[in-house]
């Protein structure tokens, strides 16, 4: 406990999911939480969870693909607090588009300005309450920015961005004492993995489930939790060396090279059960 006391930390994309639960974690060690998300409502809802909990929270509507909302964001923090200690970048959106020659330029743009873009413009526009005191970011890239999926290459591509920008800020601002690193989530248990495959109570959902429970080493899909708990150690003082990292949290996905006897043997499938 503690172990973010004192600390004003803004979690964008933070009314569901991986956002929601970092922001009790992040609530739980000390840290004053600023939930932004484009989703008023949910944001809310956040809050009321942290705060019945014993934390700190507000909740702050923002979409980040838009920097007028973004340059407000920042002047309103910079007057009530004067500084952002931890940054989470976590604000996304993913959706299947066809092969390239098919994927629809609309779509192209709405996921890069979200996911890439975004990530830019927060950081671009919260760093200058990070330059006094140092501070750590933490954006959310993907184990498919290090590998690719049909049908969902703008995905690909802004989540690949994210990657390499995390080295590039990392580099820029190691000597700012501002830390800069990625969390590469695996398939997590999330309401956009419902809208991306179905829900648990639907059918399709429950044949994508089963496909990931059999390709994951570790046998299941991941908790919102167990990402939060990664950005926890990357926000505390506990990470005070590391920089430039991307972190996979996959259950061992990305450390295998092709799924070879995993197709063919009933064994490996039926551990999962």
């Amino acid at each position: 406990m503690g172990r973010l006391s004192n600390k004003v930390a803004v979690i964008t994309g933070s009314a569901t999911g991986i956002g929601a639960a970092t922001a009790q974690v992040f609530a739980r060690e000390g840290a004053t939480v600023l939930c932004a998300d484009v989703d008023l409502e949910k944001a809310e809802e956040t809050v009321r969870e942290v705060t019945n909990n014993g934390g700190t929270a507000e909740a702050y509507q923002v979409d980040v693909s838009k920097e007028e909302d973004i340059t407000r964001f920042a002047d309103q923090v910079k007057e009530k607090y004067g500084k952002v200690d931890v940054l989470f970048n976590n604000a996304g959106i993913d959706e299947e588009g066809g092969k390239v020659h098919e994927y629809p330029t609309e779509l192209f743009d709405q996921i890069i300005a979200v996911d890439l873009r975004g990530t830019f413009l927060t950081s671009k526009y919260l760093i200058p309450l990070m330059l006094a005191d140092g501070g750590s970011i933490i954006n959310t890239s993907s184990m498919s920015g290090r590998a690719a999926d049909l049908d969902r290459s703008g995905y690909n591509a802004a989540k690949g961005g994210i990657t390499n920008f995390t080295k590039a800020m990392a580099i820029d601002y190691a000597r700012e004492g501002i830390r800069v690193n990625s969390i590469a989530p695996g398939t997590i248990e999330t309401p956009l993995v419902d809208t991306l495959a179905g829900t648990k109570d639907e059918e399709e959902g429950q044949q994508f489930r089963e496909a990931q429970k059999w390709v994951t080493p570790m046998g299941r899909l991941g908790k919102p939790e167990e990402i939060a708990d990664v950005a926890l150690f990357l926000a505390s003082d506990e990470s005070s060396y590391v920089t430039g990292e991307d972190i996979a949290v996959d259950g061992g996905i990305m450390a295998y090279t092709w799924p070879g006897k995993m197709l063919i043997d009933h064994k490996w499938k039926e551990t999962t059960d």
